[in-house]
């Protein structure tokens, strides 16, 4: 598969790839996750931001006209009534660029997954 996206060695350097207000917002979920998760692994998976707690707790990504947040098909069922005012399919969660991120949302769905990851890692 060819991408015209390069192949990013961190997550600085993917946040640092993007215009100011994209970065902010992509640090700003980025700090969230780092706060309710300190022991999960950051990393670079599928050429995006990635944090691994047991296994993989949640991607994030930026995009011309969104922050893609993917924590899951069933974290996306959990809240599917709060997140009725943005764009979701299976696994994904759009919030639009240019608004204030639900970060109060995000920390709630953070802590499902891990969770979630908990109880996958105790079985």
């Amino acid at each position: 598969m060819k991408t015209d996206r390069p192949a990013y060695l961190s997550v600085d350097e993917y946040i640092a790839s993007f215009p100011e207000h994209t970065r902010l917002q992509l640090e700003e979920i980025r700090n969230t996750i780092k706060e309710l998760a300190p022991g999960a692994q950051e990393k670079i998976s599928y050429q995006m931001p990635a944090f691994f707690l047991n296994r993989i707790l949640v991607y994030f990504a930026g995009y011309a006209k969104h922050i893609g947040l993917y924590p899951g098909a069933a974290a996306i069922e959990v809240f599917k009534d709060e997140l009725s005012g943005y764009k979701t399919s299976k696994g994904t969660i759009q919030f639009p660029l240019g608004e204030p991120l639900p970060i109060e949302l995000i920390k709630r769905i953070v802590q499902f997954r891990i969770e979630e990851n908990s109880k996958v890692h105790k079985k």
